[in-house]
């Protein structure tokens, strides 16, 4: 059964927008990852301050894979020299929460019923 990685990031009221369209800018990149099987970016909607990032994998091994990887290291700050100044950071801290499923409901068509 999947993973689950909930990064928890606390972005100022002033920033949210930002960090929305740069997530919308790259929400191509993780196709064809090994193992990642989606993520949502999640606002808060009762006056916190913490976005929720939350990705599914197949298995930890995947999900520690990407985390090494060349594409994690230039999407998360790490880019090579001379590919230009990145943007500033949008949030101010993170937190990374790891869960695995316990229990999976799924809707059903009602025609299919």
């Amino acid at each position: 059964m999947s993973i689950v990685k909930i990064n928890a990031i606390t972005v100022p009221a002033d920033s949210g927008d930002e960090l929305g369209r740069r997530f919308a800018a790259h929400s191509d990149s993780m196709a064809g990852v090994a193992g990642f099987e989606g993520f949502e970016l999640l606002q808060p909607t009762d006056g916190r301050t913490q976005w929720l990032v939350l990705t599914r994998w197949a298995d930890e091994e995947s999900y520690d894979a990407w985390r090494s990887s060349q594409d994690f290291a230039r999407s998360h700050g790490g880019g090579t020299a001379g590919e230009g100044e990145r943007p500033r950071p949008v949030g101010t801290s993170s937190e990374l929460w790891s869960y695995t499923v316990a229990v999976a409901v799924e809707q059903q068509d009602a025609a299919q019923q």
